[in-house]
């Protein structure tokens, strides 16, 4: 699947001002976004989302201060950052980029004190291209650390995509390493719980959720109640849908359903993020970034 389509330039945009942050309101935590109802709408049109940039993988801290989403600039994959500070959100600062590697997929974890993401760089950061591994920096005093790889248990040979946590710290992401070829699309869910601060062997979710066709992107409720994912199957809407399973009284993961057409279109629906509060889904379309009052998903269960 070619998941970069566009090639657009950098556009920076004046500081949105805001309230100071002990006034802030919900409306204004989302740059001062009218809220969307249960249809979908484009996010921050002309400040996040741009008509001149193709953006995408969207996450905002716990406190919702901080707001980290991919964009390709200069043929490029980066990962931008606005911040809230003294009442403004600032212009966007390039938190990973280069002219030979890609950064994409940025998230949070649970501690806010790591960023991952996922990148083709080489282990030693120098050299050729390889495939997707799943890599984080750290915060420190003086900003970011260098990027680390997240390690074996989580990376193989093949391609990693999109991680999210639960609050316990497990991760969920996706790969094709069980597959023959590094390019080959058929991608599964996976999961790796942190245990004494390390992440232990990752295992697939049950078949309720991977299939023989492509499931990518997932998104893992904090209390691991649900999960999204991006799935390319012959019953979809379009392209690629954004799919749901829940969780039954007995802890297994029920059939995966189609998020159906509040959500999903003809087009291509990856990328999904819920708000820590609870009350926005996001995700990416064309080259926009959508959001949709989270209500969407309490209908499907």
């Amino acid at each position: 699947m070619t998941r970069f389509l566009s090639i657009f330039l950098l556009s920076l945009f004046p500081f949105c001002k805001v309230k100071s942050q002990a006034d802030l309101s919900d409306t204004t935590l989302y740059f001062g976004q009218k809220p969307p109802g249960l249809v979908a709408e484009v996010f921050a049109p002309g400040i996040i989302s741009l008509k001149d940039r193709y953006e995408y993988g969207s996450v905002f801290s716990r406190k919702g201060g901080e707001f980290y989403y991919s964009a390709i600039v200069n043929k490029k994959p980066q990962i931008l950052m606005h911040e809230l500070k003294n009442g403004h959100w600032r212009s966007p600062v390039i938190i990973l980029a280069s002219e030979k590697y890609e950064y994409n997929d940025p998230f949070l974890s649970p501690d806010q004190k790591k960023l991952f993401f996922i990148s083709d760089r080489p282990i030693d950061g120098q050299g050729d291209v390889k495939d997707f591994d799943i890599w984080y920096i750290e915060r420190t005093k003086d900003g970011w650390s260098e990027p680390k790889n997240a390690g074996k248990e989580i990376n193989t040979i093949k391609n990693e995509y999109y991680m999210s946590f639960t609050d316990e710290g497990t991760m969920y992401f996706s790969n094709n390493g069980d597959t023959g070829q590094a390019d080959d699309n058929n991608f599964d869910i996976r999961y790796s719980k942190l245990v004494d601060n390390n992440f232990t062997p990752s295992q697939k979710v049950s078949a309720a959720i991977n299939t023989e066709y492509y499931e990518a992107d997932v998104f893992v409720a904090p209390d691991e109640s649900y999960l999204i994912v991006c799935a390319e199957r012959p019953d979809g809407m379009g392209k690629g849908d954004l799919f749901i399973s829940f969780k039954d009284k007995n802890g297994n993961w029920q059939s995966s359903k189609n998020m159906g057409k509040r959500i999903n279109s003809e087009r291509y629906e990856f990328c999904p993020f819920v708000s820590k509060d609870g009350k926005y889904l996001f995700f990416s379309r064309d080259g926009n970034i959508f959001w949709i009052d989270a209500t969407v998903i309490d209908s499907l269960r």
